[in-house]
């Protein structure tokens, strides 16, 4: 076969799958500002009308219940906050996603953000490259260099394209079509096979253990992150979030469980909850550990109650090894038969 031929063939497909990324990006931008502008005009045009906050838990819930999560009141705020932003929906751009408005909205200064904004359209930024322009301040770097060239140098490396599979995983687009994640686009094979042994090997324990989600997704500021397993404990009354790392441990892992910690604490905790508890499980087969998170202020009397009811540091490496074993035994039989065949 003619490889031009060929070439001809893989560019159409893949100008189809970039175009309907485009597209339903663009749709939801279009869709998010609408809806800011129609909470304005609810609120008789006042930004600060007091019974805004009243109108968005409302409309959060009667949303949620009708098009399924992305519709939160701090969700609705910012859709609420773009129309404000950005008032002339003729100058919104088709080439930037919510991801990149949502950047784009933290930028104070009209000229900065007219800058990044045009900037972002012309060199094709990714989410990432103009995060890092706006945290690095380069408006205020360009404008206050007298080598402007060389500083305007620094806009030109890019990052690789994204691939088909990368769109299908964009939280903000699935949950703006209705689709729900995969919790295979997110972890590894062994990630997921050690994380399914484990929600089940607390189910079974008991103490208390009730399945709340996997794979659950927080939100802060555009990024997104996945706390592997959340559950409740209705003998303690508090969430228990777990995160497990196939490596060693770093002290990240351990800032982001408490980032995780506090998120539960102060936006998800339901009237007369005690604070969540986090575990962060270091699953390397050479050396397990185990840290547990619990939040500031804490009693030692929560603390010390939390003990009886949650599996022991050894009981969670003996289980982590225990998987690990069985995995490995498993590859060890399919190799085997493989080599048979």
């Amino acid at each position: 076969m003619n490889q031009n031929f060929y070439n001809e063939i893989r560019n159409i497909l893949l100008a189809a799958r970039s175009k309907v990324y485009q597209t339903a990006n663009f749709a939801m931008v279009e869709a998010y500002w609408n809806i800011g502008k129609s909470i304005i005009e609810e609120q008789g045009g006042n930004e600060k009308a007091e019974y805004g906050a009243g109108l968005l838990k409302e409309l959060s819930k009667q949303m949620t219940h009708d098009f399924g999560k992305g519709f939160t009141v701090t969700n609705l705020k910012y859709m609420r906050q773009f129309y404000l932003t950005f008032p002339n929906g003729h100058a919104l751009r088709d080439e930037l996603s919510w991801t990149h408005y949502r950047l784009l909205m933290k930028v104070e200064n009209d000229n900065a953000r007219e800058f990044y904004m045009q900037e972002a359209v012309k060199s094709g930024w990714s989410t990432r490259q103009l995060e890092r322009q706006i945290n690095t301040f380069f408006y205020e770097r360009l404008l206050s260099s007298k080598n402007k060239e060389k500083v305007a140098a620094e806009i030109q490396t890019s990052e690789a394209a994204k691939t088909p599979e990368d769109i299908i995983r964009d939280p903000y687009v699935l949950e703006f079509l209705g689709l729900n994640p995969n919790d295979d686009f997110y972890e590894s094979d062994l990630e997921q096979a050690l994380i399914t042994h484990l929600q089940k090997f607390l189910l079974e324990l008991g103490r208390g253990f009730s399945f709340v989600a996997r794979q659950k997704r927080i939100t802060f500021d555009g990024r997104h992150f996945w706390i592997d397993l959340v559950f409740y404990n209705y003998i303690l009354k508090c969430f228990v979030l777990i995160d497990l790392k196939v490596g060693d441990l770093t002290h990240q892992d351990l800032g982001q469980m408490q980032m995780y910690v506090h998120y539960y604490e102060r936006e998800l905790m339901n009237e007369g909850d005690n604070p969540p508890i986090g575990i962060v499980l270091c699953a390397d087969k050479s050396e397990s550990v185990v840290k547990y998170t619990l939040p500031e202020n804490e009693t030692q009397i929560f603390a010390s109650k939390y003990k009886l009811y949650l599996p022991s540091e050894e009981e969670l490496l003996q289980e982590l090894r225990r998987e690990y074993r069985a995995l490995e035994d498993e590859k060890f039989e399919k190799t085997e038969s493989t080599k048979l065949e």
